[in-house]
């Protein structure tokens, strides 16, 4: 095996750093000039205040936007109801799409900080266009004249589409990168270091969840009545803040080095097994190939134990007897270590846990969608003159978060951590099976408030009469609370555990992965209604969801969630106990 050795040409140039006096990290880390990093001089608390910063004004630009688009392009640019929604979802899918992208570009050239740099600074230039297009009157539509609204020129648009999609591509650049970026700043190899990285993850969301209560409310309340111009400048100007931060941390910041494109390695070990299909995996795993060295091939990752399982896969790493003669005749086509086939199996094996966040991203989807619908049927009096906009009660859902963020990390991490005996207290997989539960309960109490709603509708006579019924708004609170609480388990559990168990130099295409749930959840809520809606239509019905939401049984849909939701969680069990972590072999 050491003929193989000298034959095969390392990435990797050195050995990662974890002096015997504790002065450096062991992680691989690097400072901003690429040397190794002192430990006390960087990292942790000292740099996660700027990424926590860029985070909240971050989100608070990205919901400046995203949370009243639909009735700008209602209001400002005369579209319909239906192409202004459909615009809207393109836009948001589109958001959760292209962190993929993202993702394998940090992963193989740029590093997360610079594309976090790169992609703010294409997100800035969204929002200023997009500024311009709200303030300059030629880019504009004119004002309605009674009921006369000219439609917005092709002009117009393009400046208005070019700005809004400029910010999905800006976003979808930061997002899967911002997010482990924060845990890098935290030393694997060190438990004191690594038991604070749970820490990270609850207030970077707790930052995120501040910058969309402010957008959700003030920012909406001002473009409604200051106008366009300020309600976009303003996000615009809070992105140049989160920019600013984010680069003022840089000299107490740590780096991941990238380790080539992801995609070629796991390409390689397909290509690599498929070749050798005819071999045999020798019972004696130590006679796998590997590199010799201290550090593993691959740039930013430690070595990987071969694991059992997927043995088709091994067959990567199996060493010929052509490759065992002539080193030189080996090629990362044909033959790869055990820790990129492990790179692969631990996607592989990551993918049943991905899977059911597809199903709870399909329930939190109904807190913009059947929530909001259901409360425009319901009385939205607040006091005698102001009512209450049904979309405006997601602000619930952040306060819940909010308020769960700091419950969980100060009381509950804490009391679970006498009994596990986990500096965490409680695992990434536990942490979200907790908010996978929660959200059945969500949508039982949305279910609840629905038949209350419609037994009210037959008392009073209203069925086949498309009124709002005298039954408070505030209803509602419980099942958006609990969505929240849910999402403080599930979400941010999602994020860590695409943190924590992926590989080290696919971190932000994992955490790309985690995001793209979202996306899917959306679609899979999307079909699930057309499917019921076709069905409980037949032969004339009105079906579950009607226009008149009094005829219908959207609480039978809300049970529906329910159920699926309660699968999910089954599947989830056997998923989350059959589950096997990831083992370094190298510091």
């Amino acid at each position: 095996m050491s003929s193989l050795e000298e034959g095969r040409s390392l990435s990797e140039n050195g050995s990662l750093q974890n002096e015997g006096n504790g002065l450096y990290t062991g992680d691989g880390s690097v400072d901003f000039k690429g040397k190794p990093v002192l430990k006390k001089n960087t990292g942790l608390w000292k740099a996660c205040p700027f990424i926590l910063g860029f985070g909240c004004c971050e989100r608070l630009a990205y919901y400046g936007i995203a949370s009243n688009l639909v009735n700008y392009l209602t209001n400002r640019l005369h579209e319909a109801n239906v192409s202004a929604a459909r615009n809207v979802n393109n836009w948001q899918g589109t958001c959760y799409f292209i962190p993929l992208v993202g993702g394998v570009i940090a992963d193989t050239f740029l590093g997360r900080y610079w594309t976090v740099g790169v992609f703010s600074a294409i997100y800035l230039l969204g929002m200023c266009t997009l500024t311009l297009s709200a303030s300059v009157s030629a880019l504009k539509p004119a004002d309605c004249v009674g009921s006369v609204c000219p439609s917005a020129s092709p002009p117009q648009y393009a400046v208005f589409f070019i700005g809004l999609y400029l910010i999905a591509l800006g976003t979808g650049g930061v997002k899967p990168c911002i997010w482990p970026f924060g845990p890098d700043q935290f030393d694997d190899t060190d438990p004191k270091e690594k038991g604070k990285k749970g820490a990270f993850f609850n207030w970077f969301y707790f930052s995120n969840n501040l910058g969309a209560l402010v957008s959700s409310s003030f920012l909406v309340w001002v473009q409604d009545n200051a106008g366009w111009g300020i309600g976009f400048g303003i996000p615009s100007v809070f992105m140049a803040i989160a920019i600013a931060s984010f680069f003022s941390g840089t000299p107490f910041y740590r780096f991941q080095k990238p380790g080539g494109s992801p995609l070629k390695r796991i390409c390689q070990v397909l290509v690599a097994s498929f070749h050798k299909w005819k071999l045999e995996v020798p019972k004696d795993t130590s006679l796998l190939y590997e590199t010799q060295n201290e550090s593993s091939a691959i740039k930013g990752s430690r070595k990987l134990e071969h694991s059992d399982g997927l043995k088709l896969l091994d067959k990567a790493a199996v060493v010929s007897d052509s490759e065992m003669n002539d080193p030189n005749s080996s090629s990362p086509w044909r033959l790869c270590s055990v820790t990129q086939v492990e790179e692969l199996k631990i996607l592989t094996r990551m993918f049943p846990i991905w899977s059911t966040g597809i199903v709870f991203s399909a329930v939190y989807a109904q807190m913009s969608t059947l929530f909001v619908e259901q409360g425009k049927t319901m009385d939205k009096a607040m006091g005698s003159n102001f009512n209450i906009p049904p979309a405006s009660l997601s602000i619930f859902a952040i306060i819940s978060i909010i308020i769960w963020i700091p419950i969980y990390d100060r009381v509950l991490v804490p009391i679970a951590r006498k009994f596990t005996g986990k500096q965490k207290g409680i695992s990434e997989l536990q942490r979200m099976g907790i908010g996978l539960f929660i959200s059945i309960l969500s949508m039982s109490a949305a279910a609840l408030v629905e038949i209350k709603r419609l037994h009210l509708a037959r008392e009073l006579g209203l069925v086949h009469k498309k009124v709002t019924l005298p039954f408070s708004i505030f209803w509602q609170i419980p099942q958006y609370f609990l969505l929240g609480a849910a999402e403080v388990f599930t979400f941010i559990g999602q994020h860590e555990f695409f943190y924590e168990h992926a590989p080290d130099a696919m971190r932000s295409l994992c955490s790309a992965l985690s995001l793209l749930t979202n996306s899917l959840g959306n679609y899979l809520s999307s079909l699930i209604l057309t499917i019921v809606t076709s069905y409980t239509t037949k032969g004339g019905k009105v079906g579950w969801i009607p226009n008149n939401l009094n005829e219908g049984h959207i609480d039978y849909f809300f049970w529906l969630l329910a159920g699926l939701s309660f699968l999910n969680l089954l599947v989830y069990i056997v998923c989350a106990i059959n589950y096997k972590q990831k083992k370094t072999s190298s510091p």
